[in-house]
């Protein structure tokens, strides 16, 4: 997954700089002199980047979930020779239900769009928030060296933390249909979570997005789109308790050095 996010924001080094040469602006920031055209451009050019890597996506998906009994000892660029090998049909042999790649984009491209939109616009809110604290702060009292350099850079880690949790949380079952849509015909065995002890195929049989969100809440109920929830509550437990120790130990450093 890691490898995929570094192919995206590759996909928009190369996409991007092709739009100034007619705009006479970068598309791959927005600046304060933004307007709903150069919104919309900026929003084009993530979309098209989700749609590059969306192959590529898919293959690291693969490799994720699939169980470690039958996992081979795949390379670091698996998921590239997979994904190339998905959008020209060779590769791996995939089942009917399969499927076809551009039954795929509205979800990858939806998902993708309102998790940098959330992100973003919470990131820069909790930003100002923290600035506008701090800055309340330094004209009220002065404040020590030590707490003025955490001020200068603790409240971005914050803003980033949130904005990653709120957007994870809020698009976890858009997440969910999407998995699922990208996983199925292609004979991926995950492990059984629930006994741990065995595998399971995955056996759907879903024709779009719209019936994958209605099977799922016909058959399992809105808990089901909420399935491995506790692995995202382990992971952001995890992140808060390294920014925490982060904190303290930047904090000695900084008292010693004084």
């Amino acid at each position: 997954m890691v490898m995929c996010k570094e192919f995206c924001i590759c996909s928009e080094n190369t996409i991007g700089p092709g739009y100034p040469t007619f705009y006479f602006w970068d598309p791959r920031e927005i600046s304060h002199k933004w307007n709903p055209k150069r919104i919309g451009e900026h929003l084009l050019l993530k979309s098209l980047t989700y749609v590059v890597a969306m192959p590529f996506y898919s293959a690291s998906l693969i490799e994720t979930v699939q169980s470690e009994i039958i996992r081979d000892n795949t390379g670091i660029l698996e998921c590239v020779k997979e994904g190339i090998g998905r959008v020209i049909g060779l590769g791996v042999p995939h089942s009917k239900r399969l499927l076809p790649l551009l039954s795929l984009v509205l979800p990858t491209v939806l998902h993708g769009l309102l998790h940098y939109i959330i992100s973003s616009a919470i990131q820069k809110f909790v930003l100002l928030i923290l600035k506008r604290k701090t800055c309340n702060s330094h004209l009220a009292e002065s404040t020590s060296p030590v707490q003025s350099m955490l001020d200068a850079y603790f409240p971005e880690l914050i803003a980033n933390f949130a904005a990653s949790l709120c957007s994870d949380v809020l698009l976890y079952p858009l997440e969910t249909v999407l998995h699922r849509l990208h996983i199925q015909g292609t004979r991926t065995i995950i492990d059984n979570t629930d006994l741990g002890y065995e595998v399971l195929p995955i056996n759907t049989q879903y024709e779009g997005m719209r019936d994958c969100i209605n099977t799922i809440r016909q058959e399992e109920g809105m808990l089901g789109f909420y399935k491995g929830f506790g692995a995202v509550i382990i992971q952001y437990t995890l992140h808060a308790a390294v920014l925490q120790i982060t904190k303290i130990i930047y904090s000695t450093l900084l008292q010693n050095s004084v």
